[in-house]
């Protein structure tokens, strides 16, 4: 979509930049045949907290049984939506029905974007999903970059429009505390995130985070912390008044996510560089 609007500076040469490559890359559509366990898994809406859970589960585990390279993201999802869900249970949110209402449109946009995948509804699939799925599709990513790019697509893309679904109002102030406590429920689970990622065969990121300590785990909490920040800021101008700020928004929404992920799979451009990554990872064989 244009800007409704021009942007100045360098934020809009940026981002001119950014559009005229997803433009000049946007993913093919291509036909597929898609699984039909796999679409009757993620056909209907998910309606509350602990069906969400329950259901990426046994999606989870469809993965798993086809070796589908999904899982590698999924596994990390699941993990999260579990934590979120047993802190509701805790009540340790101010607005936990609200929360739930926000993990719930979370989740369905994750379930809607393998359900358009898998049916071949590629363009109503949204490009960062398209370039994650069909990069595990091919099975020649790192097992990090299978990560990366289904976090890219989730949090910097689908969560924006997921709080902006839930609604903010009325009591932004509360509903932000709380979007902030989900960071801190990121934080705590990074390391058993890292050890799954270890035992789907990235053996090389457990003396790499051995080496570092804590400063990678810091690291990924500042990062993280910052765009799920940035997803707040473009939700509450997806709620504005103004129809040029809401389609600024959502341009910007667009093309940056788009842009994150071409960036996770600049690697490729070098067989040397991504050989020498994947020797770093110690991918094993079976990821090949």
């Amino acid at each position: 979509m244009r800007p409704a609007a021009p942007v100045g500076g360098r934020r809009g040469k940026q981002l001119r930049s950014a559009v005229r490559t997803v433009r000049e890359r946007r993913p093919a559509p291509h036909g597929r045949a898609g699984d039909p366990e796999l679409v009757a898994l993620v056909e209907e809406p998910y309606s509350s907290v602990e069906e969400t859970h329950r259901r990426l589960e046994s999606l989870l585990s469809a993965y798993e049984a086809r070796d589908d390279r999904r899982a590698v993201f999924l596994s990390i999802y699941v993990r999260m939506t579990g934590a979120v869900a047993r802190r509701l249970r805790g009540d340790e949110f101010e607005d936990p029905e609200w929360v739930g209402e926000y993990l719930v449109a979370f989740a369905n946009l994750y379930r809607a974007a393998v359900h358009d995948y898998e049916t071949g509804a590629l363009d109503s699939l949204a490009d960062p999903w398209q370039l994650a799925f069909e990069a595990a599709e091919r099975g020649d990513s790192l097992v990090l970059q299978d990560a990366m790019l289904g976090v890219n697509a989730h949090i910097n893309y689908d969560l924006s429009l997921a709080v902006h679904d839930a609604d903010v109002r009325p009591d932004p102030d509360a509903k932000y505390a709380d979007h902030s406590r989900i960071t801190d429920v990121i934080a705590a689970i990074l390391d058993e995130s890292q050890d799954g990622l270890v035992e789907r065969g990235a053996d090389g990121l457990g003396t790499l985070d051995d080496s570092l300590g804590r400063l990678d785990e810091w690291l990924s909490v500042l990062t993280i912390d910052e765009c799920r920040d940035s997803a707040w800021r473009t939700a509450i101008a997806l709620n504005s008044r103004l129809g040029p700020r809401r389609r600024l928004a959502r341009w910007i929404n667009d093309v940056t996510s788009t842009g994150a992920a071409y960036l996770i799979l600049s690697s490729k451009t070098s067989d040397l560089v991504h050989e020498a990554l994947r020797d770093l990872e110690g991918t094993s064989e079976g990821w090949n």
